[in-house]
């Protein structure tokens, strides 16, 4: 008999064991309250996550402020009471509060024990459902913000079966379309494709579907409720569940057509501007040309007239007339090596003497200074060098010097002041006038632009600042201007060094 009884308690041993060690596994465990004796006992796993010491002994009366007070309190007091009186199970999750102040979500399932139809005690499990009530709160909160990203957003944004029907859509999809949420759910995407795009995207579409990949991006057009073309960028990401098994798209579509419109616009203009660069070209070669042959007309005559009437020559023009026409035909030859020029490459400027360039324009103009009485006061250095081409430079310096004679001031000289300093990238040259100025309140905006005039002159074309502007850009550089209205302006030209 003593036998029999060992062999029971060894068993009952065994069994509570296995019992914790389930418990332990599962992270779940148990309580009883017998009403008779008002005993209520917990397991080890219990008082675990309760944060309460092995030893701890449950009060019926104090178990209840385990539980946080309000809604979770209240419910477990309810169920509890229904369990007694009504016999009713219960399984719901609360949030109770530690010892130490943490708060843990748990799972508390109780079965009342009737005895003629009397409750006579309650047994339940119980459970730390923490970690899985976070995950699943982070969870809804993500779906949560995609959700209203999904619905919010500018940009076309809808779910796609594995076959190609719209699954949902947002309201910017519906207006890129023109479709209704409602017209487009019935669809399925080649329905509204360009029948020349249904087959782009197929092999993105392959390599996606076989696990090889899991977005791609494509450029493709649909058509519009209305009929019209839109063209689209679609991006496509799948989503695949637990296993890698395919589920469906999110789609994301961007309305492009404005841009693409842009872009052709821009094209036929590029393509309208490289005409008229050839045309230019073309003229410029014709010009150099026929130029050429009045410059060379011009000196073989004065070289007679100085050969046939010697005597002529003495006076204080000839030389002048000489140089000019000397001046001249450097500069139909720099305006022929110009022309052969398709593009201005960095490698294609040459390195001048700044001072030497000067004293030549001055040389070209001597006849328009000399009727105006003009002074010109240079300060710049004979070894002052910058990257350009010869006739661009020959064309910047005359015109800003006969700009500054062509308007100056009534009954006042024109005094024309060149000043020149360099940092280590720019060479800068300041021409500074006293003539009338300009109002760059008013067009400061518009002063570089073609046929803009802001003084009436009988030779104003609107040309002149245009030319230099496009001249010191092509060179590299750059042109500023201070003026004030009858006092004078000041250019100052940038020239790499």
């Amino acid at each position: 008999m003593q036998t029999d009884n060992n062999e029971i308690l060894s068993d009952e041993i065994l069994d509570k064991s296995f019992l914790n060690t389930i418990e332990d596994a599962l992270v779940i465990g148990s309580w009883e309250l017998n009403l008779k004796t008002n005993i209520l006992k917990w397991s080890r796993v219990t008082k675990k996550i309760h944060d309460v010491s092995i030893n701890y002994t449950p009060n019926v009366d104090t178990a209840i402020n385990f539980y946080k007070e309000g809604s979770s309190r209240i419910r477990i007091l309810k169920l509890f009471n229904n369990a007694l009186n009504n016999g009713e199970n219960f399984d719901d999750e609360f949030i109770i509060v530690t010892p130490k102040g943490e708060e843990k979500w748990v799972r508390s399932i109780g079965h009342p024990k009737l005895e003629n139809g009397k409750c006579v005690a309650l047994r339940g499990v119980f459970q730390d459902i923490t970690q899985k009530t976070v995950q699943t709160k982070k969870i809804a909160i993500k779906e949560k913000e995609f959700r209203s990203l999904f619905d919010n957003s500018l940009t076309g944004m809808a779910k796609v079966s594995l076959t190609g029907g719209w699954l949902n859509v947002n309201n910017s999809i519906c207006r890129i379309l023109g479709y209704s949420k409602e017209e487009l759910l019935l669809l399925n995407f080649k329905d509204i494709t360009h029948p020349k795009d249904l087959s782009i995207g197929s092999k993105e579409l392959e390599l996606v579907l076989s696990g090889k990949s899991d977005n791609f991006e494509i450029e493709k057009r649909y058509i519009h409720k209305n009929g019209k073309v839109v063209h689209c960028i679609l991006s496509s990401t799948i989503v695949r569940d637990n296993n890698g098994h395919p589920q469906h798209f999110i789609a994301n579509i961007n309305d492009i057509t404005e841009i693409k419109r842009s872009k052709n616009k821009i094209s036929e203009l590029l393509s309208i501007s490289s005409k008229q660069n050839d045309r230019l070209l073309n003229f410029a070669r014709i010009v150099s040309h026929n130029l050429r042959s009045h410059g060379g007309n011009l000196e073989m005559l004065l070289s007679l007239k100085k050969e046939d009437y010697p005597e002529n020559t003495n006076d204080e023009y000839f030389p002048l007339m000489e140089e000019a026409i000397g001046n001249l035909n450097e500069t139909i030859d720099n305006l022929n090596e110009v022309a052969l020029y398709n593009s201005l490459e960095a490698e294609e400027l040459e390195e001048l003497n700044l001072l030497q360039f000067t004293n030549n324009a001055i040389s070209n103009i001597a006849a328009y200074t000399i009727s105006h009485n003009v002074d010109i006061q240079i300060l710049i250095k004979d070894d002052l060098n910058v990257k350009g081409l010869p006739a661009y430079l020959d064309s910047i310096l005359i015109n800003f010097l006969t700009n500054s004679i062509k308007y100056k001031r009534p009954d006042v000289d024109p005094v024309i002041k060149l000043n020149a300093n360099q940092t280590s990238e720019y060479t800068t040259l300041t021409i500074s006038d006293n003539g009338q100025g300009i109002d760059l309140e008013k067009h400061k905006d518009k002063l570089f632009g073609m046929y803009n005039v802001f003084h009436k002159h009988e030779d104003s074309r609107g040309l002149g600042l245009f030319i230099v502007k496009n001249q010191i850009d092509a060179m590299g550089g750059k042109i500023e201007v201070e003026s004030i209205v009858d006092q004078g302006t000041t250019f100052t030209l940038y020239f790499k060094n």
